[in-house]
């Protein structure tokens, strides 16, 4: 079957994307590098977390591409997948493919632990406490710090292996994942 051109991604998840890699990025650089101006780090975390529970919610009631149970597959599915994944020709799934649908869940899943441990941190420097630590254990919010520092890593790490994944696609497998969410409109193949 030859590929058609579909409007896949709807303007509230495209948004939702580009919104989520902006403030995940800011957070990240103003974290490393900013503690003077830590205020912003935590503003950062905040929009990351309502970004967090829209998607959620967006997973259950967007529209069908958006939808969680549009792209969580089986294990079978995965494998199939995995065993063309290097053959050089665009595959033109119709949404998240079944290892990419992964690594949505793998990112929201950091990024929910990410904002958890932040809220809960303290840091033992009187002044970048997050705005619950005095709820938790003092020694939970200490060890919300390290949790949080690891969580720094596991993004970068998660974010270099997206962009990875992209520019292996379109350099390898000749299909372009940037466009689709600019536009919306990707190349799809229903064999169904």
């Amino acid at each position: 079957m030859e590929p058609v051109r579909e409007k896949l991604w709807d303007p509230a998840l495209r948004a939702f994307h580009w919104l989520l890699a902006f403030f995940v990025i800011a957070a990240w650089v103003l974290g490393k590098f900013g503690p003077a101006n830590m205020w912003l780090h935590f503003w950062c975390g905040y929009a990351v977390a309502g970004l967090l529970v829209f998607r959620l919610i967006w997973g259950f009631v967007g529209p069908e591409p958006a939808r969680f149970r549009h792209f969580l597959t089986g294990p079978g599915k995965m494998l199939r997948y995995a065993r063309g994944m290097f053959r050089r020709v665009p595959s033109y799934w119709p949404g998240h493919n079944p290892l990419g649908a992964l690594s949505v869940i793998a990112m929201l899943l950091v990024l929910a632990a990410q904002v958890g441990s932040g809220l809960v941190s303290d840091p033992d420097d009187f002044i970048n406490v997050g705005p619950l630590a005095g709820q938790v254990s003092q020694a939970t919010s200490r060890a919300a710090v390290g949790w949080h520092n690891l969580g720094a890593v596991l993004i970068l790490a998660l974010v270099i292996l997206h962009v990875g994944v992209i520019l292996f696609y379109r350099f390898w497998k000749r299909e372009d994942l940037v466009r689709p969410m600019l536009t919306g409109w990707k190349l799809v193949r229903r064999d169904d």
